[in-house]
């Protein structure tokens, strides 16, 4: 007698299915990476400490908000600028990847091609959750509060991770766009930095120049930072949005800053990391 042997096939999964585990899996992977060295970790939390403090008692007695408690103001904008600059982690950590040929090795399994860029920007949104929820605590010991209904102020968060998420994915295209992790670490922050400071992250917009004021206006950073702060309940109570749309309806201009900016980047890393991975 011989014995039939009956073979059971995996059953299939649909793509969403494996793009989601693949995505899980290399967001483990980097959050482990991550966690072996913890000093990346702590120098990054102590150094957007650093900026609550030295903003508060340095900068804090020279810079006036009409009617408001400059700390509530500053808060709100130190919060979108920490999440925007999370995103130069993610650009040198993709250039390092694909400079030691991890990318290619990614490149050769068969696994979502978006998973890659949607797992390490996961993993540093998981990071960025870390040093804001520092920064907040900070901000509480130095005289910080919301004045408005916990549902406000969870949603306040939230805005700031959406807008967080988004930023990673630019970071993420510039690091498949760059040729080294060294020339990643000048292409991850040069663009950020005027991109942050003319905007009403640490100052009134009506303190600028009449001619850069419409620059400031219309800057997502600058949207986003006066939504937190009026989820947050820290508007000052003289504040004139003017006749700009962005700081007239803070919110919803935050929400389409970070639905286009998901919608143009998300396909173009993809398209970056399959050019990227096969040069």
């Amino acid at each position: 007698m011989t014995a039939v042997a009956t073979v059971h096939s995996a059953p299939d999964t649909s793509p969403v299915v494996r793009a989601f585990s693949d995505t899980l899996t290399i967001s483990r992977r980097n959050l482990t990476r991550l966690l072996r060295v913890p000093d990346s970790i702590v120098f990054g939390i102590i150094q957007n400490i650093m900026f609550v403090l030295l903003f508060t008692y340095v900068f804090g007695g020279a810079i006036q908000v009409p009617g408001g408690s400059y700390v509530e103001f500053l808060m709100g904008g130190i919060f979108v600028q920490t999440v925007a600059f999370t995103c130069a982690t993610t650009t040198v950590a993709m250039a390092d990847d694909l400079g030691r040929g991890v990318i290619d090795r990614f490149r050769s399994l068969p696994m979502a091609q978006g998973a890659v860029l949607a797992g390490r920007t996961v993993a540093d949104l998981v990071f960025s959750v870390i040093t804001v929820t520092a920064m907040a605590l900070t901000g509480l010991l130095v005289g910080w509060r919301t004045h408005t209904p916990w549902w406000e102020v969870v949603a306040g968060f939230l805005l700031l991770f959406l807008f967080s998420y988004a930023f990673l994915w630019i970071g993420a295209v510039i690091g498949m766009s760059v040729r080294s992790p060294e020339v990643a670490q000048t292409a991850g922050l040069i663009w950020l930095f005027p991109l942050t400071f003319v905007s009403n992250v640490f100052v009134p917009i009506e303190s600028m120049p009449a001619w850069l004021q419409p620059i400031a206006a219309w800057n997502p950073i600058s949207s986003v930072a006066l939504a937190v702060r009026d989820l947050f309940g820290n508007l000052p109570p003289a504040y004139d949005p003017g006749d700009w749309f962005p700081m007239q309806h803070p919110i919803l201009t935050s929400v389409v800053w970070c639905v286009v900016l998901l919608a143009v980047f998300i396909p173009l890393g993809v398209s970056r990391y399959r050019r990227a991975a096969s040069r």
